[in-house]
């Protein structure tokens, strides 16, 4: 019986269409950017067969062992003729479609007489980069290559931008969710600051470093709040739990064990066989709770999974919204209505969320360098001097940072796109996403008004005087509170070019009215007969 094709979606056939147009002006390197949930996999195999329609020669570059039988399974739903170049797979040079696994490509040579008329690069952040992909580069240079990415930034220095000549896109996550082809999604995160300290932890490659990840991450304390979190907020959901290494993702399937919850670990050397039944087991809700490290963040297509967690903390945007999306898919048969991300690595706020992509551009290595974050800095809780964050001593008064800053174990509560916040007319959630804002400022010592500007940025509107009261030490704020806050609105005040009138009236819109006179009081010692130590 002859296979029938998948259909396309509208967005789909555009982008096709799109990268024609490209090739047929005379681009030879493009681009195809495709976000999770977009539908790679139709997309990619779309092109290979209007590719041996037309009688082209494709070799296509995957970097996973197990993405190879998930490539020929997408190849024969289209009746795509194949041979492989991967280890246990039979060999047969004449098909007009390669699947080559880039870790076989590097022991076997006869490719590189292979007349190769299109390469495709699948994860082509990672393929196109490798040794053998840039090998295939030079070895082909009359070839088009074409490189499907769900995330175009990468680390590193190399870049996209500086390899191809241009990029065809699908629609933005945000665009798909309104189409009905991606979910909506609940985020839920720690309080600011996260819960390890990552001030020690080296950066390697670009990315933290995994022992000393480990150190931070992998802590009973932390596991035991992750499992009481995942009761609280999405009991009984399917669930994929992203983790710092092996050992940390059985220490998380283990304490879910304990607790009752059916959980198992995936592991990249999981035979074929066994981890398609791990995901069937997650699926028919056999268990509900499947943990792993760097194997279900690529390749990993089980629409029905409601939950993600996020426990390792990562510096790189591409990892972050792949694992994002393995929870953005929609599942209407099993009663999927959205997806929930519970974030105990504080990703979502070191990089962002996938509703607030705008649109998709080939990055570039110059553009990186010019466009890198300032180091991060913490102020001396003692002397109020700002220093590089992984300074241990102040310079200045001599404070020593504590290495092991106590963990943040409060509850997680829910947090927001710039995309969902912009539609949020709920008063009482306004306000408290409005404190947030105020919280994180003071925290960091910055002024009021990055508050005020944050608020806007996220949530597109400006707070109300109201709004205010409260904000950071509730409605009966301690004679110390507001001596702490006087100080730093002093230090505000200078910095901003402020005057003694703009102190009252923000200090009287946290405190209430007549509180500076209070203050006042407290400062003299008339009014509250402990008020000296304060002073002190």
């Amino acid at each position: 019986m002859s296979a029938v094709p998948p259909k396309l979606r509208p967005y789909q056939v555009d982008l096709i269409n799109d990268l024609y147009r490209e090739l047929n002006e005379g681009h030879k390197r493009v681009a195809i950017v495709a976000g999770t949930g977009a539908g790679k996999t139709v997309i990619s195999g779309q092109i290979c067969a209007h590719a041996e329609s037309a009688g082209k020669r494709l070799m296509f570059l995957v970097h996973l062992d197990v993405l190879v039988g998930q490539t020929y399974e997408k190849m024969k739903s289209f009746g795509l003729h194949c041979g492989f170049i991967k280890a246990g797979w039979e060999e047969n040079r004449d098909a007009p479609i390669q699947i080559a696994s880039i870790q076989t490509m590097a022991k076997r040579r006869w490719w590189k007489q292979w007349p190769a008329d299109v390469v495709f690069y699948d994860e082509g952040h990672i393929t196109l980069f490798s040794q053998v992909g840039k090998s295939v580069l030079k070895t082909f240079p009359n070839a088009t290559h074409l490189v499907m990415t769900a995330t175009p930034e990468r680390l590193g220095k190399e870049q996209l931008g500086d390899v191809l000549d241009t990029l065809v896109a699908s629609p933005v996550p945000s665009e798909l969710q309104h189409m009905g082809y991606l979910a909506p999604m609940k985020y839920y995160s720690m309080p600011p600051d996260g819960v390890a300290n990552l001030a020690e932890v080296k950066t390697v490659g670009g990315d933290y470093d995994e022992a000393g990840l480990k150190n931070a991450c992998d802590r009973p304390e932390l596991v035991e709040k992750i499992v009481t979190e995942w009761q609280r907020l999405c009991p009984g959901k399917r669930t994929i739990a992203f983790c710092v290494d092996l050992e940390h993702a059985r220490h998380v399937a283990n304490a879910f064990n304990a607790a009752g919850i059916p959980a198992a670990t995936v592991e990249g050397g999981t035979p074929i066989k066994e981890r398609q039944q791990m995901y069937q087991d997650l699926r028919q809700e056999k268990i509900l709770m499947l943990t792993s490290c760097n194997v279900i963040s690529i390749g990993f297509d089980e629409p029905s999974v409601e939950v993600g967690l996020l426990l390792r903390p990562t510096q790189s945007s591409a990892l972050h919204l792949q694992q994002i999306g393995r929870v953005m898919r929609i599942s209407p048969h099993t009663g999927k209505g959205y997806g929930i991300i519970l974030d105990q690595a504080g990703n979502l706020e070191r990089l962002g969320f996938p509703e607030d992509i705008k649109d998709y551009h080939l990055p570039t290595q110059q553009a990186s360098s010019d466009d890198s974050k300032p180091a991060p800095t913490k102020p001396c809780p003692q002397c109020g001097r700002v220093v590089l964050a992984f300074i241990a001593k102040c310079p200045d008064c001599g404070h020593q940072w504590i290495t092991e800053r106590p963990l943040n174990l409060e509850d997680m509560v829910e947090i927001y796109s710039a995309a969902q916040a912009h539609q949020i007319n709920d008063l009482p959630t306004l306000v408290e996403l409005f404190h947030s804002h105020r919280r994180r400022a003071y925290l960091r010592r910055n002024a009021p008004t990055w508050a005020e500007r944050s608020f806007w940025e996220h949530c597109g509107r400006k707070p109300k005087d109201s709004w205010y009261f409260g904000s950071l030490f509730g409605p009966r704020p301690t004679p110390y509170q507001m001596m702490e806050y006087w100080e730093y609105l002093q230090k505000s005040a200078k910095r901003l070019g402020k005057r003694q009138d703009w102190i009252v009236q923000e200090f009287e819109k946290e405190c209430g009215p007549g509180s500076f006179q209070r203050l006042a009081g407290f400062r003299q010692g008339t009014q509250n007969p402990t008020s000296s130590r304060f002073l002190a």
